[in-house]
C-alpha cells in the first residue's frame, strides 16, 4: 500500500507548500520564467487558484511560514541567483532563522533523557527562558556545577523526524524536475537537495557541530582577534551542545559597538581576513556567518558561534579559488578562464578565449567603478549570468562558499560602508598564492610527491591509475537516492493505476478545498 500512497502524500505536501508560496507571491517568478517546463507552470497555476497575491513577492516570508526545512532550503537558494533570479536571491538572504520556542518542559525532558540524569545534577542553574530560538535548536544560559557560565544548545523536540519527512518530498520533487531535462537538468536540482540534506543531517547531530568548532578553533589559533568558544565535552551529546558563554556585543548592534569604542572599519577588515584564512588557508570555514552568530568582546576580539553549517574545500580547489579571485582583481581573465577549463567547470568543447572574453565583460565594468560600488555579490551575479552560455553545471561544493562570501560582504559593508573587499582580499590572496604556488612550494610539492611515488610498489601504482583516473576540480558527487518517477514506469507494471489515482485524488482535494474556501 505504501507504493500507492507515497506519491499522493508528496503531491499533497507540495500543494500545501505551493499555496503558501502563492499567498506570498512567490510562484509568479516560476510561471514567468521562460525555461519553466509547461507541466510545472500548470501546477503553479493550480496552486495559486483563488489566492490573493501581493504585488511585491516576499520569498523569505513564504519559506519562513512553511517551516524549518523550508528555511534551510531558502538559505541554500539564496546562493543561487542563476536558479531563482537576482531579486529573489537577495530577498532570501534576509531569511531569519527564528521560530517561536518549544515549551521548556519538553526541552528539559529531552535533555534529561539524552544524559539519563536530572537537569539539576547536570547544571547548578538553568534559565528556562531561551536566549535564542532557531529552526533546528534553542539556546539557553546555564551555570555548570563547577561555576562556569555556559550556553546550552538543544535540538527542538521531534525536529529530526520533521526534517526527514520534508526532505523526502524535496528529493521526490527534485527528481521529477530533473527528469524533465533541458535547462532544469543543467541546474541539477537533485544535487542541490542532496547538499541541503547533508548540511541538515550535520546540523541535527550536535556532536558534529562541537567537533567542527574544535577543528576551526585549532585552525584559527594563530589568527589574532578571532576566537571560538571552548566546548564543554562532558555536557555535549547528539542533541545537546554545551559551550562557553560569550560576553560580547552582537556585531549587528552598531551603536553599542561605537559606544564601547570599537573601530568598526578595523572590525570589518578582520572579519574579511578571518573568512579568507578559513576558506583559503584552512579549507574549513564557518558557513553561517550572519549577524546573529558574531560577537565583539571588550578587547575587540571577534567571537563566532553556531557551527552547524561548515564548508570544506580541498587544497587543489583552494588553489584554483585563490587564482580566480586574484585574476579577477588584477584583470588576468585569460588565466581565470584557463582555471575553469583545468577544473573541468567548463566543458572542453568551448573556447578558452571566448570564455575569457565573457569574464572580461563581467570584470571590467566593476574594475572601473568607485570603491563604494564594488561588490563580491555583483561579481557572483555576473559570473552566474554566463554559466548558461558555457554549459557550466552547478558545482555543489562551492555553494556554501558563495553564500558565505555574500554574507561576509554584507556584514563588512554594514560595519564600514567604504570598505573595498578587493583591496582587503588581494594582498592576502597574493601572499597565499606566492607561498602555495611559488617556486619553493612547487619544489617542495614535487619532492614530496616523488618520494611518495618511489615508496609505492609498481603494481600498486598501475592499479591506482587504472581504477582512479584523473578528475577535475569538482569533487565526485556522492550517489543520489533512488527516486521512483511517476511518469517513468515499465509497461508491464500495474502500479501506474495507483499513480494516476494519486494525481486524481490530489487534484480533487485541491479543487474541493478551493470551492469550500478552506485554502483561499
Amino acid at each position: 500500500m505504501e507504493d500507492l500512497t507515497r506519491p499522493a502524500t508528496h503531491i499533497w505536501r507540495l500543494f500545501k507548500w505551493g499555496r503558501v508560496l502563492a499567498r506570498h507571491g512567490a510562484l509568479r517568478i516560476i510561471e514567468e520564467e521562460r525555461n519553466t517546463p509547461a507541466s510545472v507552470r500548470r501546477l503553479c497555476r493550480l496552486a495559486r487558484l483563488g489566492t490573493r497575491q501581493p504585488k511585491v513577492p516576499d520569498y523569505a516570508a513564504a519559506f519562513q511560514a512553511i517551516g524549518p526545512a523550508a528555511i534551510k532550503l531558502g538559505q541554500a537558494l539564496a546562493t543561487r541567483p542563476d536558479l531563482v533570479g537576482e531579486e529573489p536571491a537577495r530577498n532570501l538572504l534576509m531569511l531569519q532563522d527564528q521560530l517561536p520556542p518549544e515549551p521548556f518542559g519538553l526541552v528539559q525532558a529531552d535533555i534529561e533523557a539524552s544524559f539519563e540524569a536530572p537537569l539539576d545534577e547536570l547544571f547548578a542553574r538553568f534559565d528556562p527562558e531561551p536566549v535564542g530560538s532557531a529552526s533546528i535548536a534553542q539556546v539557553y544560559r546555564a551555570t555548570t556545577s563547577e561555576g562556569r557560565e555556559v550556553a546550552v544548545k538543544v535540538l527542538r523536540p521531534g525536529i529530526g523526524a520533521r526534517f526527514a519527512r520534508d526532505l523526502e518530498t524535496y528529493e521526490w520533487a527534485a527528481a521529477h524536475l530533473e527528469a524533465l531535462g533541458g535547462e532544469v537538468a543543467r541546474l541539477r536540482p537533485r544535487a542541490v537537495i542532496d547538499n541541503l540534506k547533508r548540511w541538515s543531517n550535520r546540523e541535527l547531530d550536535l556532536r558534529r557541530e562541537a567537533a567542527s568548532a574544535s577543528e576551526l578553533a585549532e585552525a584559527m589559533q594563530a589568527h589574532e582577534g578571532y576566537r571560538i568558544p571552548a566546548i564543554e565535552w562532558e555536557r555535549t551529546n547528539g542533541s545537546v551542545l554545551t559551550l562557553e558563554w560569550v560576553d560580547g556585543i552582537k556585531i549587528s548592534n552598531l551603536d553599542a559597538l561605537r559606544g564601547a569604542g570599537h573601530d568598526l572599519p578595523e572590525l570589518a577588515r578582520r572579519l574579511v581576513l578571518a573568512f579568507l584564512t578559513q576558506a583559503i588557508a584552512a579549507g574549513h570555514f564557518h558557513a553561517d556567518m550572519h549577524q546573529g552568530n558574531l560577537f565583539v568582546e571588550a578587547d575587540g576580539t571577534l567571537v563566532a558561534i553556531d557551527f552547524g553549517i561548515m564548508g570544506r574545500i580541498d587544497r587543489r580547489a583552494r588553489q584554483w579559488l585563490a587564482e580566480i579571485l586574484y585574476g579577477l582583481t588584477t584583470g588576468n581573465y585569460r588565466r581565470v578562464a584557463e582555471i575553469h577549463f583545468e577544473a573541468q567547470y567548463v566543458p572542453a568543447y568551448h573556447s578558452v578565449d571566448e570564455f575569457a572574453t565573457a569574464l572580461r565583460a563581467v570584470g571590467e565594468p566593476m574594475r572601473g567603478r568607485p570603491v563604494s560600488e564594488l561588490s563580491v555579490g555583483q561579481m557572483l551575479d555576473g559570473l552566474f549570468a554566463i554559466t548558461r552560455d558555457f554549459d557550466m553545471q552547478t558545482q555543489p561544493h562551492l555553494l556554501l562558499l558563495q553564500k558565505t562570501m555574500v554574507m561576509v560582504e554584507g556584514l563588512a559593508t554594514t560595519l564600514d560602508p567604504e570598505i573595498n573587499m578587493w583591496d582587503v582580499s588581494a594582498p592576502y590572496v597574493k601572499s597565499w598564492i606566492r607561498d602555495e604556488l611559488g617556486p619553493e612550494a612547487a619544489i617542495a610539492d614535487r619532492l614530496r610527491e616523488d618520494t611518495q611515488t618511489l615508496l609505492r610498489l609498481p603494481g600498486l601504482i598501475r592499479r591506482i591509475e587504472e581504477n582512479f583516473p584523473a578528475k577535475g576540480g569538482a569533487p565526485e558527487q556522492p550517489p543520489l537516492p533512488e527516486v521512483e518517477l511517476i511518469f517513468r514506469r515499465k509497461p508491464r507494471s500495474n502500479h501506474w493505476v495507483g499513480y494516476i489515482a494519486a494525481l486524481l485524488v490530489g487534484g480533487t482535494m485541491a479543487w474541493a478545498a478551493v470551492q469550500m474556501g478552506l485554502l483561499g
